[in-house]
């Protein structure tokens, strides 16, 4: 197993829903700082370590960001000794009966989501997939009780362990995207012994599930001349389409499309050839869905790429992730920024010419 592990899965393990990010990024701060030569937070709340490069001012910057949050719950009511939630973020309620959960009242009080019976539901629902409407987090409290410890709003996160199963994977919730967050760790490790020209901005943005704004307002007080968002693909599972996920172990994914720069995609997909990195080429025709939507169009717009970690069983809390492609994509990264000279920006153009 990668060292990287015993933190990846201590962020994994820690809250931090969308919008709600500082119980992780209090974790990340403190790994970063010894790999950072600053660290700051913007005014919503995503985190910026800072690699200072040696050229002369103005120094170009590369922006590599990666989102913290998670997706989860809130408490939208209590009846009786129950509690009822709505998603934060895009939570499939066909996974939630029976899994264990964290209501972050007053105090952290362990629960679990269950469902009425099928005679207490419309007709509808007695034999199909229960709505999040009529599930409820159980905490085994009296009801005078929950009510002095929960209010409606209060955060409800997965409870689910990580495991580390067979073949260097590791199973959990949240790893999406917090595993991307792991990939910055393993790149600013790998530049601790590498000299820079560039500026090296390492972000764990927030709110990514909800509004894209850690990536919008970092962006824009960043400035960066080229971007790069690490997050999340698809990995093959059963029953999936072949066309539209990635084997798990394989290699990271390199995005092409509108939302990708296409000299950054070559300039990626040559070097990962170079290190010998195996890496799959997926095809994004829209926007991406990632933090690189914001990064290519805040202010004056930044060349961006998107990189792609095969993930199973996305927004569920049995996440499963490689953890040979984490410290695969990290060293990516982390040679493409040590090769960064003062005249890069001037060779590149978009191209559309430039294929996979």
């Amino acid at each position: 197993m990668t060292d990287i592990l015993p933190f990846l899965k201590k962020i994994i393990s820690a809250p931090g829903l969308s919008g709600h990010e500082t119980p992780v990024r209090l974790l990340i701060e403190e790994n970063w700082g010894p790999l950072t030569d600053e660290l700051s937070v913007s005014r919503l709340g995503s985190l910026h370590g800072l690699r200072r490069g040696v050229a002369p001012e103005p120094r170009p910057c590369l922006l590599l960001a990666a989102h913290m949050d998670a997706i989860g719950m809130m408490v939208t009511r209590q009846t009786g000794e129950f509690l009822s939630i709505y998603n934060v973020g895009g939570v499939d309620p066909r996974i939630l009966p029976g899994q264990p959960v964290i209501v972050h009242g007053r105090e952290d009080i362990p629960g679990l989501v269950v469902q009425p019976p099928a005679r207490l539901l419309p007709d509808a629902y007695k034999e199909d997939p229960v709505p999040m409407e009529y599930l409820l987090v159980d905490t085994g409290l009296p009801a005078i009780r929950l009510a002095r410890l929960v209010r409606p709003g209060d955060l409800v996160s997965f409870a689910q362990a990580p495991i580390e199963t067979a073949g260097e994977t590791l199973t959990g919730h949240s790893l999406d995207n917090r595993a991307s967050v792991a990939i910055l760790t393993v790149c600013l490790e790998e530049l601790r012994r590498r000299p820079l020209q560039w500026d090296v901005w390492a972000v764990a943005t927030v709110q990514e599930e909800e509004t894209l704004g850690g990536a919008f307002t970092s962006g824009y007080q960043l400035r960066p001349t080229l971007a790069v968002a690490i997050d999340v693909t698809f990995a093959t599972s059963p029953g999936s389409p072949s066309n539209k996920t990635h084997p798990l172990g394989e290699g990271p994914t390199l995005g092409i499309g509108p939302n990708i720069h296409p000299a950054l995609f070559k300039a990626f997909k040559d070097l990962a050839q170079t290190l010998e990195i195996p890496v799959q080429i997926e095809a994004i025709a829209t926007n991406s869905g990632t933090d690189a939507v914001a990064l290519q169009v805040v202010a004056e717009g930044a060349p961006s790429m998107v990189i792609g970690l095969p993930l199973r069983y996305m927004h569920t809390p049995v996440e499963m992730v490689s953890l040979k492609d984490i410290t695969r994509v990290g060293r990516l990264l982390a040679e493409f920024a040590a090769r960064l000279d003062a005249d890069f920006m001037e060779k590149i153009t978009w191209d559309t010419e430039i294929s996979a």
